[in-house]
C-alpha cells in the first residue's frame, strides 16, 4: 500500500522504529540505591558455601554449554556467575566486586548497575555457549564472575577514567591503562594459552557486552574516553 509518491507504509513504521529505538533504550530510570553490590556478593558466598557442602549442586548451576544447548539448561548463563572454582577465586572476584560495583552502583543506581552487570555477564554467558560449542569444547565447564566483573572494569574506568588502580596492591596506574592491559592479556592467553583452564574469552565477552551496554545505553564510547586528550 502507498501512503504517498514513493513512500510506503513500511518505510514509514521503519523509519518510526529507528527514531523511537534509541529513545527507548535510552529513557533513564528512576535512581534509587540499595546496596544491590552487598547483595551480590551475599548470594555468591551463599552459593559458594552450598557447592562446598554439595559439589553436584555446582555442576547444575555451572556453565556447560553443551549441556546448554542439547538439555535446555538456559539458566546456566545467569547461575554461572555465581559459583566459583575456589576460596581464591571468589575472594578476587568478589573484592572487585567490592571495590568496583559500590562506586558504580553510587554513580549509575542500584537498578542501573543491577542491568549492566547481568547484561555483561549473561552476554558473556551467552557468546561462551556460542563459541565453545562450536569449537568442539561445549562439554567444559565455566564458572565465576570475571565476565562481569571485567564489565564493571570498564564501567568503571569510562566514569571514572582518572581513577588510579593498584595492580598487585602496589603499582598506581589509571583506570583506562588497567582496562587495555586487562584485555591485552586476555586477548594473549585466549591465543596462547587457550589450555590454562580459565575461561579467556568469558572475560573479553564481558568487556565487549560491556561496552555495548555503555555506547547504547549512555552514549559513552570507552575508547573515546580513553584516548581523550587532556
Amino acid at each position: 500500500m502507498q501512503s504517498g509518491p514513493g513512500v510506503t507504509i513500511d518505510s514509514v513504521m521503519r523509519d518510526s522504529y529507528l527514531v523511537l529505538m534509541p529513545g527507548f533504550l535510552q529513557r533513564p530510570l528512576r535512581y534509587s540505591y540499595y546496596n544491590a553490590t552487598i547483595f551480590l556478593i551475599a548470594v555468591n558466598v551463599l552459593v559458594f558455601v552450598v557447592t562446598w557442602l554439595a559439589p553436584r549442586a555446582g555442576v547444575y548451576l555451572a556453565l556447560i554449554p553443551a549441556y546448554v544447548v542439547q538439555g535446555g539448561a538456559w539458566w546456566q548463563v545467569v547461575t554461572y556467575m555465581f559459583v566459583h572454582g575456589g576460596f581464591q577465586h571468589i575472594f578476587f572476584n568478589m573484592l572487585a566486586l567490592f571495590l568496583f560495583g559500590i562506586q558504580l552502583e553510587q554513580r549509575m543506581g542500584s537498578t542501573e548497575f543491577l542491568l549492566y552487570y547481568f547484561f555483561s555477564g549473561v552476554g558473556a554467558g551467552l557468546a561462551t555457549v556460542l563459541v565453545n560449542n562450536a569449537t568442539g569444547i561445549g562439554g567444559v565447564p565455566v564458572v565465576g564472575a570475571s565476565g562481569a566483573i571485567f564489565g564493571l572494569l570498564l564501567a568503571f574506568a569510562s566514569f571514572f577514567p582518572d581513577a588510579r588502580i593498584f595492580i598487585f596492591g602496589i603499582l598506581p596506574i589509571r583506570a583506562p591503562v588497567a582496562v587495555l592491559l586487562y584485555a591485552g592479556i586476555e586477548i594473549v592467553l585466549q591465543f596462547w594459552n587457550s589450555r590454562s583452564g580459565v575461561a579467556h574469552l568469558t572475560h573479553l565477552a564481558g568487556l565487549a557486552f560491556g561496552y555495548l551496554y555503555l555506547l547504547v545505553r549512555f552514549r559513552i564510547n570507552p575508547i573515546s574516553v580513553f584516548f581523550r586528550r587532556r
